[in-house]
C-alpha cells in the first residue's frame, strides 16, 4: 500500500526562535506556527480559525531561522508529519508535529515577515542555496523519488 506524508503550511511564528545544538553539534529549533483559516459559517458570516502547529527545524535551516526570524515572522514550511509518543507519570501522551524539510521566509521588508532583508524586498535567505541537488536518472534528467499521484 502506498503512502504519502507531505505538509505545506504558511503562517506566523508564535514566539522567538530559540536555537539549540545537539551533542554532535547539529543545530535544531522548535518553532510554533499559527496558521489562519477563514471560512463562511452556515449562517453566512465569516469565521476565523487559527491552528497552532509545532515545527522542528534541523541543520543550517535552523541556524538561518534563528538569525532571521522572530515572533510574528511570516514563513512557509514544507515537511512531513511525525507522531511523538511518550509516557509521563504512567499516562501515555502523544503529539503530532511537523519536521521541516524546506523553509521559505515570506513578507520581506515592511511586510511583517521578520527582520529587514535588505533593499531588494526579497527574503534574505534562499533555501535553494542549502538544498540537496535533485536526483537524476542515467541521462541526467530529473527523477522524482515520490510515488506518482493520479491527480
Amino acid at each position: 500500500m502506498a503512502s504519502y506524508n507531505r505538509v505545506i503550511l504558511v503562517g506566523n511564528l508564535t514566539r522567538d526562535v530559540e536555537l539549540k545544538y545537539t551533542q554532535g553539534g547539529t543545530a535544531v529549533t522548535e518553532i510554533g506556527l499559527a496558521v489562519n483559516d477563514r471560512r463562511k459559517s452556515q449562517s453566512g458570516e465569516w469565521v476565523d480559525e487559527t491552528t497552532f502547529v509545532d515545527v522542528t527545524i534541523w541543520g543550517r535551516t535552523a541556524e538561518v531561522a534563528g538569525e532571521y526570524l522572530s515572533k510574528g515572522s511570516s514563513v512557509l514550511i514544507e515537511g512531513r508529519l511525525k507522531l511523538d509518543q511518550w509516557e509521563t507519570d504512567g499516562q501515555k501522551r502523544s503529539k503530532l508535529r511537523v519536521v521541516c524539510e524546506r523553509m521559505q521566509m515570506l513578507g520581506g521588508r515592511g511586510g511583517g515577515g521578520g527582520r529587514p532583508s535588505g533593499g531588494s524586498g526579497r527574503p534574505a535567505y534562499d533555501e535553494s542555496e542549502y538544498s540537496q541537488p535533485a536526483a537524476t536518472d542515467s541521462g541526467g534528467a530529473p527523477r522524482s523519488e515520490e510515488p506518482d499521484i493520479p491527480f
